[in-house]
């Protein structure tokens, strides 16, 4: 064991609509819009007049017209999709981090790698996509002509994350070799801004995040950066890994420097590679953690912690927080037992109908490498969907990464418009003008007035849109509109996010402070499940909303088209998208369950039963007590060395769950490496796997590891979850898949009746694992193991 290091106007499919609407509605409180009576501004608590709503027109037929509308985002619903996402330009696109630009393309950006074998270093790969699954080469990021002054020429440029804010986009980064310092290792943070997500990039002129020295002559691992607003304008960085922990610090109102001091979010050597969101009134910190990059035997795996402060402390599903010794964190992927392992270091992106996925890297284990054995990891992006059952994360339902053909991403709705055209055609009812634009085309209107989709919208729907606002004008996304006097709308503008519902001219408003420039870009997007509506401002919608807003909208206003609005002059709109809203899955993959006791051996008695058999036997353990009690040894049995003693007995066939209760007090905080204590499931000095509670440096883990021979060597990786208590009891849930491989899945609990199920682990087809007991890693200070009972459930 070792310590880990860092590693189109799409098709307008739907039915088209005569809109008995005005070209131009005002929007404005106290005003009178064209054929409306001047009802004036009504209080939150006025009753609403009867409807008399505008019927539609039936379904335009003709669309000769709509041929010419051609956007950047072209053709084709994707209906499903295969992962990885990547291959076609590239074996690894590691640390992956998205965004949606304002044309209609979702970007992606890559940590520093080669494309193939014997392939250059890309530093920082940039690709982009029409719909999450295809994806387009765009080149690097950074070259001779825009590097870093601070990173030393020849350093890698690690662990991307894009953002957008106050009219550019930012692209935060670590560089292993900085100015700093002659060691080679003083990692520290950069960002750098560009007009458009494709770039140009010019680097800030200096580190956001210095390098932060260690206790010898080293540095703290200063890397994997992710940036962060909160609803109250506040930036924040989340960085770090491994070596040095996991921190949160302030940032300067334009994200450019890191301010104050930081605080530590995620203890050391447990996780790496953090992602903040808010959802649900939580602040969620994703971080990854294990072995990143063990080609085969890769463990890494995604956690989630949530908090009511973006400085934490996050605390996982059992209330366990991930910055203490005995670390919490909930799995949200981990490797499944197909063939995707090495499965972390994530971002969030959403699709056009509000479902979240998360992106992020794999590794096939039949594949794991670029070129030679033991080189660089084949690292593909690849995408899950992001499921929030009983509000909590989990990919696909808990099934994890998938191989076998999955739905794809809502990539077009019901209309999708990034404006790159010249005129706005039949697709739309008002008078809005496109102009060129320095990140692409968009629309302005120069009165209050409305654009409406001439589509009829679904019944639960999403409407999302990038506006821009003069000062002292507001825009905003419409929806069930009806005519002047029956609609809903929610503005941007004046500093504030604001809800109006409008039904016979009667208005009631409600509204919430916006700690944004309105003058900028920002996202506004409005759901729609049944009547509920809720409105959320983001920075180009990257889970970081800054206002949101809830209401409950009439019967009177059941139906009614969608769009963009202005309330006064000088108002921009781009990249309007309407979708049916997602809905949500709430089936949760199953996890393994005991039958009947087959075996037991409760270690009556003071001698082992005939079933067990020594494999270089330790004089020390002995059973007393009705425990089996066994010193940890001061050996190992990874590496070549297997120098440490199993207890083994055979396994029966077929499936069957191996259960023990170990008690094995190894305290906290101090470092203890590697006492541990568990299972084994056994073919083989190096081919095993190995479930223990273990001290890992400073940490206490139930790890899930495993050793196999691979190109004339052997490799060992783990993967870890759940909290270890003084008594912990662990699980091994044996099955067989079609291919007559043997897959594990690893459980532990700490009271025996609620359990955590980790990832899956593979031996191959034709072995005959057997099943054992294990007591190793370290004497230092001396513990002992005590073993209560081995049961085996059918």
């Amino acid at each position: 064991m070792v310590r880990w290091r860092p590693s189109l106007l799409i098709a307008v499919g739907l039915a088209v609509l005569g809109l008995a609407v005005p070209a131009r509605a005002d929007h404005s409180d106290g005003h009178t819009a064209p054929g409306t009576a001047n009802h004036g501004v009504r209080p939150d608590t006025a009753d609403y007049g009867p409807a008399n709503l505008a019927s539609f027109t039936d379904p335009v037929t003709d669309r000769s017209n709509l041929a010419s509308l051609t956007d950047p985002v072209t053709d084709s619903s994707t209906a499903a999709f295969t992962n990885p996402v990547t291959n076609s330009f590239t074996a690894a696109f590691a640390d992956p981090s998205l965004i949606r630009g304002a044309d209609g393309y979702w970007y992606a950006y890559a940590t520093a790698d080669s494309q193939h074998a014997g392939g250059p270093l890309i530093p920082i790969q940039m690709a982009r996509s029409a719909d999450l699954v295809h994806w387009t080469y765009l080149g690097a990021a950074f070259n001779d002509s825009n590097w870093p002054s601070w990173a030393q020429r020849g350093a890698f440029l690690w662990a991307p994350d894009i953002r957008y804010a106050d009219g550019h986009y930012l692209l935060y980064f670590a560089a292993t070799d900085t100015t700093f310092s002659s060691n080679t290792f003083d990692t520290a943070i950069g960002v750098a801004t560009a007009p458009t997500p494709a770039g140009p990039w010019t680097d800030s002129g200096g580190w956001v995040v210095a390098p932060q020295p260690g206790s010898n002559n080293d540095f703290h691992n200063t890397i994997d950066p992710a940036e962060f607003t909160d609803s109250d304008g506040q930036r924040y960085l989340y960085y770090g890994s491994y070596y040095g922990g996991v921190w949160a610090t302030k940032l300067s109102a334009d994200g450019l420097r890191a301010t104050g001091a930081p605080t530590m979010v995620g203890i050391d050597n447990r996780y790496e590679g953090a992602y903040v969101v808010k959802h649900g009134g939580y602040y969620w910190l994703f971080a990854s953690s294990s072995n990143c990059c063990a080609g085969p035997t890769s463990g890494y795996a995604v956690y989630a912690g949530r908090s009511s402060s973006p400085l934490g402390p996050f605390v996982d599903q059992r209330g366990v927080p991930m910055n203490t010794s005995r670390v919490g964190g909930t799995l949200v992927v981990a490797p499944n037992g197909n063939k995707w392992i090495g499965t972390g270091h994530a971002a969030i992106t959403t699709d056009l109908s509000g479902q979240d996925w998360l992106v992020y890297h794999a590794i096939d284990r039949n594949n794991p490498y670029i070129a030679e054995p033991f080189g660089a990891n084949a690292r593909p992006m690849v995408l899950g969907r992001l499921d929030w059952i009983g509000g909590w994360p989990t990919v696909d339902g808990g099934a994890w990464t998938s191989d076998q053909p999955q739905p794809a991403p809502v990539t077009q709705g019901v209309l999708v418009d990034a404006f790159e055209r010249s005129a706005l055609g039949r697709a739309w009812t008002g008078d809005w003008a496109i102009r060129p634009g320095t990140d692409g085309n968009y629309v302005h209107s120069t009165d209050t007035s409305t654009l409406l989709a001439r589509v009829r919208p679904p019944t639960d729907l999403r409407v999302s849109a990038d506006l821009r606002a003069h000062t002292g004008s507001s825009g905003g996304v419409v929806v069930r509109y009806r005519n002047a006097a029956n609609h809903a709308t929610a503005w941007l503008g004046n500093g504030t996010l604001s809800v109006q519902i409008t039904v016979n001219g009667h208005r009631r408003t409600t509204s919430t402070p916006l700690p944004v420039d309105t003058t900028s870009w920002n996202e506004l997007t409005v759901t729609l499940r049944g009547n509920d509506l809720q409105a959320t401002a983001t920075q180009r919608g990257l889970g970081d909303p800054v206002a949101t807003l809830s209401a409950t909208l009439p019967p009177q206003l059941a139906t009614g088209a969608s769009g963009v609005a202005s309330r006064g002059p000088n108002v921009d709109a781009d990249d309007v998208r309407i979708a049916a809203l997602y809905r949500p899955h709430t089936q949760v993959a199953p996890t393994p369950k005991t039958g009947r006791v087959i075996t037991t051996d409760d270690f009556d008695g003071t001698t082992l039963d005939g079933a067990w058999t020594w494999l270089r036997q330790d004089a020390a353990a002995h059973v007393d007590g009705g425990q089996l009690q066994w010193p940890t040894e001061a050996a190992d049995l990874t590496g070549t060395a297997n120098t440490a003693g199993v207890l083994l007995r055979a396994a029966p066939s077929g499936n069957y769950v191996v259960e023990t209760k170990v008690h094995l007090d190894l305290g906290t905080d101090a470092v203890r490496n590697y006492e541990q204590a568990g299972l084994v499931a056994y073919d083989g000095d190096d081919q095993f796997l190995r479930l223990c509670t273990v001290s890992i440096w400073n940490t206490r883990q139930v790890e899930f590891g495993k050793e196999i021979p691979y190109a004339g060597k052997t490799s060992y990786g783990s993967m870890v979850f759940g909290t270890p208590a003084p008594t912990t009891w662990l699980r091994l849930a044996h099955t067989v898949n079609a291919a007559g491989e043997h897959l594990f899945r690893a459980g532990m609990s700490v009271d025996g009746r609620h359990w955590v199920w980790g990832g899956t682990w593979t031996l191959p087809a034709g072995t005959t694992p057997r099943i054992g007991l294990v007591s190793q890693g370290g004497n230092n200070p001396a513990v002992t193991a005590g073993f209560d009972y081995v049961r085996i459930y059918r």
